[in-house]
C-alpha cells in the first residue's frame, strides 16, 4: 500500500477558499484531514490571500466549522499588503482604504491617516476584499490613483469559491479601477513567497506541503518559497488546468480532497527532481 502523503512533510501550509470552507460551510472531508493532522502531531498553518476578516475572526470561523486552528497559525493578505504601503508612504501621510474595516483598522494602527473621499487627497490607496465594496467605493478609488496617489493591493485573486459557487475576488475589483485608471496596483499576498516561507519559519517547518486550489496564487507562491505543493480539486482550478499549466504553475501532486493526504491515492503531476522552473 503506498505511504500517506502527508508522512513526507514535516507542516502543512493551508489555503482557506475552496480547501477547507467555500462561504459558511466547510468542504467535505476537512474537519477529518486537519484533525488527523494534529493527531499525528503534525503542526500546519493556514496562509491566505482574503484579507476581509483579521486572522482572529479568521481563526474562530474556523473553530466554529469544527477544524482546528489558533490566531496565530493564520497568515493574511492584509497585513502584508499594509507591510508593501508601509515601505513606500510615511506615516502620518493620508490613505483611502478600499476594503473592509479590518483593513482600515491595520492601516491606522500603521499610524497612517485613513480618509473616506479622494476629495481628501490622498497620497495612497489600498484596495482589498470585502463583499460590501460598490460602485462608489471603486470610483473613489480611480478618482484618487488618476489624481496621483499611488496604489496597492493586498492580492490579485481574480474569483473567490463562495458557498453558491465562484464569485468575483479582489482582482476581478482590482481590474474594474484599472480600467478606469489604465493603471496596475503593487500588489501583496499570492503567489509572493513572503507568507509562505514566514509560515514555516514561525512553525520550524523544513519541509512543508503547500495546499491550494489556485495555480497563479497557491502554487505558484508555494513553489516559489520553494516548497512541494499539492492541487485540491475542491475550488477554483481543474486537473486539466494543472495539466496544461506551465511549469512555474504546476503541482507536484494533486489531490481530488482531502482524504488523499492519507489513503495514499494522490497523483503526482511531477517529480521533485524536475521541479517547476520559476
Amino acid at each position: 500500500m503506498t505511504a500517506a502523503l502527508v508522512d513526507d512533510y514535516d507542516g502543512v501550509l493551508f489555503d482557506l477558499d475552496g480547501v477547507l470552507y467555500a462561504g459558511p460551510s466547510a468542504i467535505g472531508g476537512a474537519v477529518e484531514a486537519v484533525t488527523a493532522l494534529e493527531q499525528r502531531g503534525i503542526p500546519r498553518a493556514y496562509v491566505t490571500n482574503n484579507a476581509s476578516r483579521s486572522a482572529q475572526q479568521v481563526a474562530e470561523h474556523l473553530v466554529e466549522l469544527g477544524i482546528p486552528a489558533q490566531t496565530q497559525e493564520v497568515f493574511g493578505s492584509a497585513p502584508a499588503g499594509v507591510a508593501l504601503l508601509a515601505e513606500s508612504i510615511a506615516p502620518g501621510a493620508k490613505v483611502l482604504v478600499t476594503g473592509s474595516e479590518y483593513l482600515r483598522s491595520l492601516v491606522e494602527q500603521a499610524e497612517f491617516v485613513v480618509v473616506g473621499s479622494a476629495k481628501d487627497k490622498p497620497v495612497a490607496v489600498i484596495q482589498g476584499f470585502d463583499p460590501t465594496l460598490g460602485w462608489a467605493d471603486l470610483a473613489e478609488a480611480s478618482y484618487a490613483i488618476n489624481a496621483g496617489a499611488q496604489w496597492f493591493a493586498t492580492n490579485l485573486d481574480l474569483s473567490i469559491p463562495r458557498a453558491e459557487g465562484i464569485a468575483p475576488g479582489n482582482g476581478a475589483l482590482v481590474e474594474a479601477v484599472g480600467r478606469a485608471t489604465g493603471q496596475s496596483p503593487r500588489a501583496a499576498g499570492k503567489p509572493e513567497p513572503v507568507m509562505f516561507t514566514q509560515a514555516a519559519t514561525d512553525y520550524g517547518m523544513q519541509r512543508p506541503l503547500v495546499i491550494g486550489d489556485r495555480l497563479d496564487t497557491d502554487i505558484l507562491g508555494g513553489n516559489r518559497a520553494g516548497f512541494d505543493t499539492a492541487l485540491v480539486l475542491t475550488g477554483i482550478d481543474t486537473d486539466a488546468g494543472a495539466q496544461q499549466a506551465e511549469s512555474a504553475l504546476r503541482p507536484r501532486w494533486i489531490l481530488n480532497d482531502l482524504a488523499q493526504l492519507f489513503d495514499g491515492s494522490h497523483r503526482e503531476l511531477h517529480s521533485a527532481a524536475s521541479g517547476a522552473q520559476l
